[in-house]
């Protein structure tokens, strides 16, 4: 019977199996889910709730549709022309550092199952233990830079871990687009599969682990993540202020501080 947190959240399907695999699947209006300040406020919540759920043995976090998040731009747009109110601000601050420490709260293994592009906080997925993506997959940074907003909500602290910190500075700068195949070679993701089979391969992995002795499976978990909370902790907040400053700033491409665009160096 499903417990009061997981039917409570609009952006998020959320079900519970025989063994105790929770499955996430993150949504707007029964698509894709479109990244605004809806899940922005939900997900953080979810997280924790998830974190105290002691009959969770492993997450699977998955999306709808042929995109896992996706960028509205006019949600961070507004952000980046400091037409946010600074109350609103504030708001963002906090969510932001729940967003990534209610995340890393969770002591079961978490299986991305990725399924389509990801254009914004492809963090949520990435901090996963396992990653999965689709053919289609791609990954991108399109939320920050390209829009006028300085990357500082964990993504400076992530991707610089995952890709070393000169080739992370680029991806972050330019709004490069990094293939499914690319990410693959780099280390981001663990499997590409095909659509259809994205969902059983997430379960068979989940499944295997969720038998597993729980204390064992959530010992291996803390394992993993205490240098990705370290690191988080030392810098999220920071980087979240120092976003915050240069929205409130007024619009970061308007007038004289336009740059000439670059564009991905791929597609």
């Amino acid at each position: 019977m499903p417990k009061e947190y997981m039917t409570r959240f609009k952006t998020a399907d959320v079900s519970i199996d025989d063994v105790g695999v929770l499955t996430v699947r993150v949504h707007s209006r029964g698509g894709s889910l479109g990244w605004n300040a809806l899940p922005h406020r939900e997900l953080p919540e979810l997280f924790a709730a998830i974190a105290a759920d002691r009959d969770v043995r492993v997450v699977i976090f998955t999306g709808t549709g042929d995109r896992f998040i996706d960028l509205i731009p006019s949600f961070e747009e507004a952000v980046a022309r400091g037409e946010a109110p600074a109350a609103v601000m504030d708001d963002g601050l906090f969510e932001g550092n729940r967003l990534i420490s209610a995340l890393l709260a969770i002591e079961v293994p978490i299986i991305a199952a990725i399924n389509g592009p990801v254009d914004v906080h492809a963090e949520l997925a990435l901090l996963s233990d396992i990653v999965l993506c689709t053919e289609e997959t791609y990954f991108q940074d399109a939320a920050h830079v390209p829009l006028g907003l300085v990357p500082g909500d964990g993504v400076q602290v992530l991707w610089p871990l995952l890709l070393g910190f000169n080739r992370a500075r680029y991806f972050l700068l330019t709004g490069q687009k990094i293939s499914a195949a690319e990410a693959l070679t780099l280390g981001l993701v663990s499997e590409i599969l095909p659509s259809d089979a994205l969902a059983d391969r997430a379960l068979a992995h989940a499944r295997r682990l969720a038998v597993c002795n729980p204390v064992f499976v959530r010992n291996t978990r803390l394992v993993f993540i205490e240098q990705l909370r370290r690191a988080m902790a030392a810098d999220l907040s920071t980087g979240l202020a120092l976003e915050a400053v240069a929205s409130l700033s007024g619009a970061n491409w308007d007038g004289p501080y336009a740059p000439e665009p670059i564009g991905p160096i791929s597609e």
